[in-house]
């Protein structure tokens, strides 16, 4: 038992698909770009290690220096991270619904 589908009917239904997780991936790409991008936690760590490494400078505790400075280096990379993440998934989205479009303009419409 086949569903009867014409080949417009399955390139309208690719585009929708294509179409709807194109958006979807474009809000989930400004959803982290925006939460996870440099949120307050981090901003709150990173002074605190900040201030650490100051206090090792100053008591020349050079492990404790550092240390710090691989945290830092950390943070660094986590905030990169997850901004190329979310800009991934704005370029996929973006895709996704050129693609769409594209299929649409495709279609041999029946006369």
């Amino acid at each position: 038992m086949a569903i009867p589908l014409k080949l417009h009917e399955v390139q309208i239904l690719f585009a929708a698909a294509a179409f709807g997780m194109g958006c979807l991936s474009i809000i989930l790409g400004m959803l982290v770009l925006l939460t996870r991008g440099y949120s307050s936690e981090v901003k709150a760590l990173a002074s605190h290690t900040a201030r650490l490494g100051k206090k090792g400078v100053t008591d020349e505790a050079t492990a404790l220096v550092s240390s710090a400075s691989e945290l830092i280096t950390s943070l660094n990379q986590l905030v990169r991270t997850a901004s190329g993440v979310g800009t991934f998934l704005l370029l996929a989205g973006m895709t996704m619904i050129a693609a769409s479009y594209w299929v649409v303009t495709q279609i041999q419409w029946p006369a």
